[in-house]
């Protein structure tokens, strides 16, 4: 027997999972977060959950928004399960399912007026986002770009914004045009210092039109940073039916993840918070070090084993840190050039950290896919890869590995596996990228002309000649054996 999930159908829910012990009906809107997808309902509306299921600080509930089509999506999907979701936690040992109830609405994407009349109410107290490394508008360096043109016509048109940022300003104008006070913009994507690159964006953005108001909006807004952590893999027809046929419960876009979760954030608020600290958010004066951490260690090692495994043929993460030359590669890499460079952690040995990163990434249950860790390298390598590259050069340390990865990158988009199948790319710059890539195999100075992507790692004559080398080994004698020789040490020149 399976029945379709709403509130209406919670009580024979609960037969096969964990139900929320307040009523929704209790709850009041108190955050508009913008991109609801998998990560956000994985990670921040669990916290809430957990929150709320203590009976506390039920003012604090979600109201989503977005401004892509995929949300256009995701609030058809949600709306017509209440606002419902089913997390499905697993470890090695254990598969339970859970449903979720903190976002009560998500509103109309394409409406920047219903948008704005919600930012402006005096309940919302923070703005949320997960909107991917890619939606901050940002360069190599992490520098904000107004001039790209989305950005650009929101400064033209302050009124009818489109952007994220655009509707984020518009609200904010319109609370102190009535005397309301600001609220919270909060980062919860995977970016080094989040909320310095978020204030630039929304400050950057109210810049274009009102030059007085962006400095008000520096002093008045709050803007904390945070290191967010829980490996989330995409949701597809495998996910959903395997939560109808083990659980016998119909989720339009059930999420799956691990059971490890964190979030490290500045306790820096505008507007007051939820008491998150009563369910495990670790509060700290400086985030610095946590996101180092995790961005280096963990997403860099994403960003290490998906090109490789891409190469060899291999859908799985799991799989691909089951293959012996893959997780030597991985352990040698962390070891010599990116946990070296990670500043120290409060109350945290970083080679345990790595232990249990190789832990999680072993997890078969979780059925996280090198595609999803592959996509979207042009904002990802410059973000958890290049940063301990150039890190290292600055100190006067060889990059004979990262060098590798970057090399990995590039002979990924030339196109092909190793076995002569096609690779798919899901890049927003995969055409300028592949160009370069196929170019490469004769000059592998081609690839590193864009600026926005390598900046001054690029401009390092070792760095060029680590990645030469070792794109031209990798055409040469395919991926297996590339890999090989570096852990041999024998693929430096």
């Amino acid at each position: 027997m399976t029945c379709k999930l709403s509130l209406a159908t919670l009580s024979d829910v609960a037969r096969t999972a964990a139900i929320p012990s307040y009523e929704r009906a209790s709850l009041k809107a108190g955050i508009v977060h913008f991109g609801v997808g998998n990560f956000h309902r994985a990670h921040q509306a669990i916290y809430l959950d957990d929150l709320f299921n203590q009976g506390a600080d039920h003012d604090w509930a979600i109201i989503g928004a977005g401004v892509l089509p995929s949300d256009a999506a995701m609030r058809e999907k949600l709306a017509a399960q209440d606002f419902l979701t089913t997390v499905v936690e697993q470890d090695n040992n254990k598969t339970a399912a859970r449903v979720t109830a903190p976002m009560i609405d998500i509103l109309p994407v394409g409406d920047p007026a219903a948008i704005i009349a919600r930012l402006a109410d005096p309940e919302i107290r923070i703005v949320s986002l997960t909107i991917t490394e890619g939606g901050y508008f940002i360069d190599a360096s992490g520098t904000f770009n107004p001039g790209h043109p989305d950005i650009a016509a929101d400064g033209q048109n302050p009124g009818a914004p489109k952007t994220v940022f655009g509707l984020i300003v518009a609200g904010l104008k319109s609370r102190k045009d009535k005397g309301i006070g600001p609220f919270t913009v909060m980062s919860c994507d995977n970016i080094p210092h989040n909320g310095v690159v978020t204030a630039n964006a929304v400050i950057g953005t109210a810049a274009l039109s009102d030059a007085a108001f962006a400095d008000w909006i520096r002093v008045n807004v709050a803007f904390p940073n945070a290191m967010v952590d829980r490996i989330t893999p995409a949701t597809g027809q495998r996910e959903i039916d395997f939560l109808k046929d083990n659980f016998g419960i119909e989720d339009n876009w059930p999420v799956y993840c691990e059971e490890f979760k964190q979030w490290v954030l500045e306790d820096k608020f505008t507007a007051g918070r939820p008491a998150l600290e009563k369910v495990g958010v670790t509060f700290v004066p400086d985030v610095t070090p946590y996101e180092h951490m995790k961005i280096r260690i963990l997403n860099g090692g994403h960003a290490a084993i998906a090109y490789p495994a891409a190469l060899m043929d291999i859908h799985f993460v799991h799989d691909a840190m089951e293959d012996p030359l893959i997780r030597a590669f991985l352990a040698k890499l962390e070891k010599d050039e990116i946990i070296p460079i990670v500043p120290p952690v409060p109350n945290t040995w970083l080679t345990d950290y790595f232990a249990l990163i190789e832990h999680r990434l072993l997890n078969p249950k979780i059925a996280d896919t090198i595609p999803r860790l592959a996509q979207d390298g042009s904002n990802r390598q410059p973000k958890f890869i290049l940063p301990s590259t150039l890190d290292n050069l600055r100190q006067g340390r060889d990059v004979i590995g990262l060098a590798l990865v970057s090399a990995l990158w590039c002979r990924y988009f030339a196109g092909k596996t190793d076995s002569g199948k096609d690779i798919v790319f899901n890049d927003a710059s995969a055409e300028r990228l592949h160009a370069a890539a196929l170019k490469a195999k004769d000059d592998p100075s081609a690839f590193l002309v864009f600026d926005d992507i390598f900046g001054e790692v690029a401009k390092s004559d070792l760095f060029r000649k680590r990645f030469a080398h070792a794109l031209k080994t990798l055409w040469e004698k395919g991926t297996r054996e590339t890999l090989q020789l570096y852990l041999d040490s024998k693929l430096a020149v």
